[in-house]
């Protein structure tokens, strides 16, 4: 059975460059680096092993797009990824926002 510490080691060495950047792809001439943001983190345990009632552990990883490096004729460019969904999310709470703070400047102006 591993221990927590093996775990951990294991789990550490998940979270390395080749889960940021994409092999590059290249097509007439075009190359293209995918590129990811990508986060993790880790918990432990142990407390006198499995037979005192003790151990445990944890790992969990996350990434998405961001874009993409791209190289045409020698020249280097950065092309974002658009993240709908988040785009979506952000236009949603800046109307909820700008319905509220409206909505408060023109009750305080009425107040007057």
């Amino acid at each position: 059975m591993l221990k927590v510490d093996e775990i951990l080691a294991m789990a550490g060495k998940s979270m390395t460059v080749e889960r940021v950047y994409g092999e590059p792809v290249e097509k007439d001439g075009i190359i293209v680096i995918p590129a990811a943001a990508v986060s993790g983190g880790g918990g432990g345990g142990d407390a006198g092993g499995a037979e005192n009632g003790g151990r445990g552990v944890g790992f969990g990883m996350g990434g998405r797009p961001i874009g993409a490096y791209v190289i045409r004729e020698g020249r280097l460019r950065w092309q974002p990824a658009l993240d709908v969904n988040r785009a979506v999310a952000v236009l949603g709470w800046v109307t909820v926002v700008a319905v509220v703070v409206g909505a408060t400047l023109a009750q305080r102006l009425r107040g007057r």
